[in-house]
């Protein structure tokens, strides 16, 4: 039996993914939970074997909880069920500790499917972001600039992105502001901008963040 657990914000998506899910026998339902903090609270006290984890959620972000997750519960596999298209953040998540990818208008088979690789330690990616992988080593596709940070800079410079301060992210991320801008000033570096406003437009030129 494997222990699936569902992180995402909208009730209405959880109960989706939750029907889908309860027709197959070998999948129990460990809990739902509506944002990060109540995920990273319940993983404490409940089996999960596979986290489906969305990336938008209030609060922490599904970045924030992939960090999370992998720090202190380094045996549960996390597959990343986002409404972002994979040319936003496959890449970026799975270099970052992601077990997989996928959208969520995939079909129920290939949730099941994406499930059950995952729970048997092994990467999940989708069809498409096979393509992205393909591309991306016969030098086809030219990485992205935010595919090259790290999972604490992703965390920075999408809260940044966001319109959060330096403050209010070292208050959230337990940091000290010097630390925070050291990352912000890696960040600007890498993606080659000088100020949060060209940081903002980058995330929106690149789908990372909705208006």
């Amino acid at each position: 039996m494997i222990q699936v657990a569902i992180v995402d914000d909208h009730q209405i998506v959880r109960t989706g993914f939750r029907e889908l899910l309860a027709e197959d026998s070998g999948i129990h339902i460990s809990f739902e939970a509506a944002n990060g903090d109540e995920a990273l609270a319940l993983l404490r006290t409940s089996p999960c074997d596979v986290l489906l984890l969305d990336i938008s959620l209030p609060g922490k972000s599904g970045v924030d909880v992939l960090r999370a997750v992998r720090q202190r519960h380094p045996d549960i596999k996390v597959l990343i069920l986002s409404g972002f298209p994979e040319e936003s953040y496959a890449l970026a998540m799975i270099k970052n500790g992601a077990n997989g990818y996928l959208c969520k208008d995939c079909d129920r088979d290939e949730l099941l499917r994406a499930i059950r690789t995952v729970s048997l330690g092994r990467r999940y990616v989708s069809a498409r972001t096979a393509e992205l992988l393909a591309d991306e080593m016969s030098g086809e596709r030219c990485g992205v600039l935010h595919e090259t940070l790290s999972d604490r800079e992703l965390q920075v410079f999408l809260r940044l992105a966001r319109g959060e301060s330096v403050s209010d992210i070292a208050g959230q991320l337990h940091l000290s502001v010097k630390t925070i801008s050291t990352y912000r000033s890696r960040v600007t570096e890498k993606l080659n901008v000088a100020s949060n406003a060209e940081l903002a437009t980058y995330a929106l030129r690149h789908g990372l963040i909705t208006q």
